[in-house]
């Protein structure tokens, strides 16, 4: 009777919450049928069974959340033959029937709980030796970062996870738990734990991708020294390029957003800083180009990645945000949809504003944006006429560049919106 436990759903994610269960108790699954879906922060992600079998028990209702390594399902199978049917899903732990390295090895194993020989009761659980600290069971740096951060001592933290694994969860629980003995007693009154913060109020959980999006945001606030720059642009010329490419509509359209990302992957050609990372002491600049664009859906923004931005024509650059947007409101990004950006564009024109300033993607370095296109007197040959005008911005860490270097970015950016042949001259 195997439990399947929470795998890795990849990007070292560690806990989920259970949207949505697709079997129920006395169900029959086979290998690699979808059981769940579960919401990480960073996508709705389904979950497929490495087993086949009978559905014994669900661990879990939808809305509570879990840490990686903790119990989903149990299923009773039938014979040997049905645990080690092969699976073609790979999930970290699972997936494959041929030894497995490391952890991915560990992991098999623990789904398939096997029991471990009880000790006798008047054994005692073996103490420190004096001198020597008690080893803490964490693997996340992340985990450790939060706890000092919080200014906690791991070795008190009871872990939850496999073998007492101290995770995410447990730090922000040990967190909460000292908030709470040391907050008022007001605090704790019971409409306050029901989620109803007294008349006419309501406490809303910060979890899932919003808890996500937060702990990014707030990180790249602490952490980089931010300085921003913007520049008011005729965009009448980028406006009447796009409705030249779209004319027939016989091939994939372009998006202004489109355009204004080619600009931007061009950009980077020539000021390479600004699509770089700071790690330690030292800046990483790569060699490629992960391009990441903010969408706004209903469990809040995410930024899908086009990975490899730099190798596709603009209509291919085009057609990918287009795909991805639509996946990211219908909730069907994967995970590594979301991972490894190394500069982010923004089209907060969309909202029927001018102008934001823009918080930067950490660990990237900048972040440049784009306000809505509106009629405005513009200055033409010494004649004032209405023009298609915009405002960007670009709001970069001051510790990969100076202004210089940003100003001539935006600079650039803004001269390929006004006349956008100019950019073929860097094609």
């Amino acid at each position: 009777m195997p439990d399947f436990l929470l795998p890795d759903l990849g990007e070292g994610l560690e806990e989920a919450e259970i949207v949505t269960w697709h079997v129920k108790a006395g169900d029959v699954v086979k290998v690699d049928q979808v059981v769940a879906e579960v919401e990480t922060a960073k996508a709705v992600v389904e979950v497929p069974i490495p087993f086949a079998g009978v559905v014994t028990e669900l661990h879990a209702s939808p809305g509570t959340t879990i840490a990686v390594g903790q119990p989903l399902i149990t299923i009773t199978t039938g014979t040997a033959a049905d645990a080690e049917e092969p699976s073609g899903s790979v999930l970290i732990g699972y997936g494959t029937t041929t030894a497995l390295p490391g952890r991915h090895q560990a992991a098999r194993r623990a789904a398939r709980r096997v029991p471990q020989p009880a000790q006798p009761a008047s054994a005692p659980t073996p103490a420190p030796a004096p001198g020597r600290s008690r080893r803490v069971p964490v693997v996340s740096p992340l985990v450790r970062k939060m706890a000092t951060d919080a200014g906690l001592d791991l070795t008190t933290i009871t872990g939850t996870g496999p073998s007492g694994l101290v995770s995410r969860a447990d730090v922000r629980a040990a967190i909460t738990q000292r908030a709470a003995v040391q907050a008022p007693a007001a605090v704790q009154a019971p409409d306050a734990v029901s989620g109803i913060a007294g008349p006419g109020g309501q406490r809303i959980p910060l979890r899932g991708l919003r808890r996500a999006t937060a702990d990014k945001l707030t990180r790249s606030r602490r952490e980089i020294p931010e300085a921003t720059v913007w520049v008011d642009v005729d965009a009448t010329g980028l406006v009447e390029s796009r409705r030249a490419l779209n004319a027939g509509g016989s091939q994939q359209p372009v998006s202004l957003l489109g355009l204004v990302a080619r600009f931007a992957l061009l950009g980077l050609r020539r000021y390479p800083e600004l699509n770089a990372r700071v790690e330690h002491d030292e800046i990483l600049i790569p060699d490629h180009v992960h391009l990441g664009f903010a969408a706004q859906t209903e469990r809040g923004l995410v930024v899908p990645v086009v990975h490899d931005a730099h190798q596709l024509t603009t209509r291919e650059l085009s057609a990918a945000i287009a795909v991805r947007t639509a996946a990211a409101r219908d909730g069907r990004l994967a995970p590594s949809d979301l991972a490894g950006g190394t500069f982010t564009v923004n089209n907060y024109g969309v909202f029927g504003v001018d102008g934001s300033a823009a918080i930067i993607n950490h660990p990237e370095v900048a972040i440049l944006g784009m306000g809505r296109i509106i009629d405005r007197p513009w200055v033409v040959d010494g004649q004032v006429t209405a023009r298609k005008v915009c405002e960007l911005t670009l709001a970069f860490d001051h510790r990969v560049c100076d202004g210089g270097t940003a100003g001539g970015f935006l600079r650039y950016i803004a001269d390929c919106i006004e006349s956008p042949v100019c950019a073929l001259g860097d094609l």
